[in-house]
């Protein structure tokens, strides 16, 4: 990518537009400009998770995966260029491997939540999963890489997973969902 920004306000966008990487213009509320929006959400919710208590192995695939991320980004703002490929997916899958094989199975659905890390990798999880539909959206209206889409696929999985991880290294327990009678109401 060569275009940089360097005024922050140009104004330009007052008509409801903004910008490409191609230099063209499109609505604010275009496909693209949703999905992008949505992965730039993405990778704004794992900064924030980053400032949470994480192992340092946490730390750096999280760092990685924003990396990522801005140049799927980059992906999106750049019709017709390509910067995921499906080595970025395989380190996600490599990684869901690796922290899968120290949880024990599910027993229940679990509910957003628990140490504080592990309620940011939740959020971040919803965000992904947003981010994936949109981007499902542009693709029926224009092409996609294939990898950007089984990347966000994969990473709002390995958000579920990390979720679990950073609980049990907390010594904490996942909050499980318990199915209630619906002729009551919720216990207070």
């Amino acid at each position: 990518m060569s275009i940089r920004v360097s005024i922050v306000s140009t104004r330009t966008g007052d008509d409801g537009t903004t910008g490409l990487g191609n230099k063209t213009r499109v609505p604010k509320d275009a496909p693209r400009i949703t999905a992008l929006g949505d992965v730039d959400e993405l990778n704004s919710a794992i900064g924030l998770w980053r400032t949470t208590s994480l192992p340092a192995e946490v730390d750096t695939l999280l760092n990685r995966i924003q990396h990522d991320l801005f140049d799927l980004g980059g992906e999106l703002c750049i019709p017709g260029w390509t910067a995921l490929k499906n080595d970025h997916v395989l380190r996600l899958d490599e990684a869901l491997k690796h922290y899968n094989a120290e949880l024990g199975p599910l027993q229940e659905f679990i509910l957003p939540g628990g140490c504080p890390a592990a309620a940011h990798a939740h959020m971040a999880r919803t965000i992904a999963r947003r981010a994936e539909r949109s981007v499902v959206t542009l693709s029926r209206q224009d092409t996609v890489n294939p990898p950007v889409l089984h990347y966000l696929n994969r990473l709002s999985d390995l958000c579920f997973v990390l979720a679990r991880f950073l609980n049990r290294a907390a010594g904490v327990r996942d909050t499980l969902w318990m199915r209630q009678d619906t002729d009551q109401p919720p216990a207070d």
